[in-house]
């Protein structure tokens, strides 16, 4: 009779937890859960506009509540939607970490201390991250100094550059963390002999990349030698064949290099104006910080830290992907 009870205890527990497995697996981990994400640049701007179709499709496929934000890559207008977004009470918050970690702690210690997720994407958080993890606060996104790098050093070999020859950097040095890729850029340049010139990105080009197409046309004009001219912005490369030709540069006369792909730069390595850009797949830091928020809140699991930089697009493998990046997908 022990024997038989025993028996039926067995069953009776694994019948439960085959129950309590088969309903996690119908569950959307996401319903219920409100989340405010940060896409970082002006709507409609192209990298912005595919992390936000990558968060679009986790939202459908997770079933989260998502309002998003539009903050015209400003960092003082991300602080200031920051405060927006907690005041707001979610169940979690998505950032850029353009303005850096001494901006942002105090106000990811509050949110945080409401009951607040917070994560980050494209721009890693290196004091904060590790302070809240196991709470959910992870990092997706390439690794900025090493993406710099990797272009420039790709970008010198594939056009021969060396020694003598001249190169701009128009980048963002001046943010914290955010502006190691653009050191990385320069550091990579130098690495090879070349001489770099730096130009800051002014607020204004970071929201509307077109207005930098008179400052790259005064620094060909200044400088007739440059042999390369890379873009630490996915707007501004996007835009890199209409600075060129604003400038009245041919193809192949000078080149340009730079970060994201999007249906222009696709482009522009297709009629010879972009050398390589570095793809950072942007759709993945639309979605995987959503399922992120959605994994911590329901489940309790600790931040995931994702590189997503994959590597360089160049004119020998632009074709695999060209098509994707011309649907807001890559």
């Amino acid at each position: 009779m022990k024997r038989l009870l025993t028996i039926v205890v067995l069953m009776a527990f694994c019948l439960g937890l085959a129950f309590s497995t088969a309903s996690y697996g119908l569950e959307k981990i996401g319903e219920g859960v409100t989340i405010r994400f940060f896409c970082g640049g002006p709507e409609g701007g192209s990298f912005a506009s595919v992390v936000y179709n990558g968060a679009k499709q986790a939202e459908y496929d997770l079933g989260a509540d998502v309002t998003y934000v539009w903050s015209d890559w400003n960092v003082a207008k991300m602080i200031a939607d920051f405060k927006d977004a907690v005041a707001a009470r979610p169940d979690g918050i998505a950032i850029m970490g353009h303005p850096g970690d001494d901006a942002f702690e105090l106000l990811v210690d509050q949110a945080i201390a409401k009951g607040i997720i917070v994560t980050s994407q494209n721009t890693d958080l290196p004091r904060i991250e590790p302070k809240y993890i196991a709470v959910g606060f992870g990092y997706v996104g390439q690794e900025l100094y090493a993406s710099g790098l990797m272009l420039a050093r790709h970008t010198a070999r594939l056009l021969g550059l060396a020694d003598g020859d001249r190169a701009l950097v128009y980048g963002l040095l001046s943010q914290p963390t955010r502006g190691l890729r653009s050191k990385g850029c320069i550091d990579g340049l130098e690495e090879a002999g070349v001489t770099v010139d730096y130009i800051e990105i002014s607020d204004a080009v970071n929201a509307d990349p077109p207005l930098g197409a008179p400052v790259v046309a005064g620094y060909i004009a200044a400088n007739p030698d440059v042999k390369l001219i890379i873009t630490d912005h996915g707007g501004l490369t996007g835009t890199l064949e209409m600075y060129l030709k604003t400038a009245g540069v041919k193809p192949g006369e000078i080149m340009g290099a730079g970060f994201d792909l999007s249906a222009a730069s696709v482009e522009a390595i297709r009629n010879g104006y972009t050398a390589a850009v570095h793809d950072q797949q942007p759709f993945l830091q639309g979605y995987l910080p959503i399922l992120q928020i959605c994994l911590t809140e329901k489940y309790g699991f600790a931040g995931l830290h994702i590189n997503t930089g994959s590597g360089i697009v160049d004119a020998s493998n632009v074709e695999p992907v060209a098509a994707l990046a011309e649907v807001g997908i890559r």
